[in-house]
């Protein structure tokens, strides 16, 4: 499952990100999404679980949780479509 995290502090590395969704269950990739630019965090970012149910757990889990000062949101990404 690829679950969409918004709301994160500037603060929040790929690194954080992945300790923080890794108390639930494993983690196979955590991202923050930067800006092409100025290479400053675009606020969101997008963690990979392999385990669909350790993912919902995450999921419900993490949502609305305190992480370095922000209450982050998270939801099921959606797909997207190739550009």
């Amino acid at each position: 499952m690829n679950i969409f995290v918004g709301n994160l502090a500037w603060g929040v590395d790929d690194v954080a990100l992945q300790e923080a969704f890794e108390a639930h269950g494993e983690v196979e990739r955590a991202k923050v999404i930067h800006d092409r630019e100025t290479g400053r965090s675009r606020g969101f970012g997008f963690v990979e679980m392999p385990n669909q149910e350790e993912a919902q757990v995450a999921l419900e889990a993490m949502e609305g949780k305190d992480l370095m000062g922000r209450e982050i949101r998270c939801n099921e990404s959606e797909a997207r479509e190739r550009r």
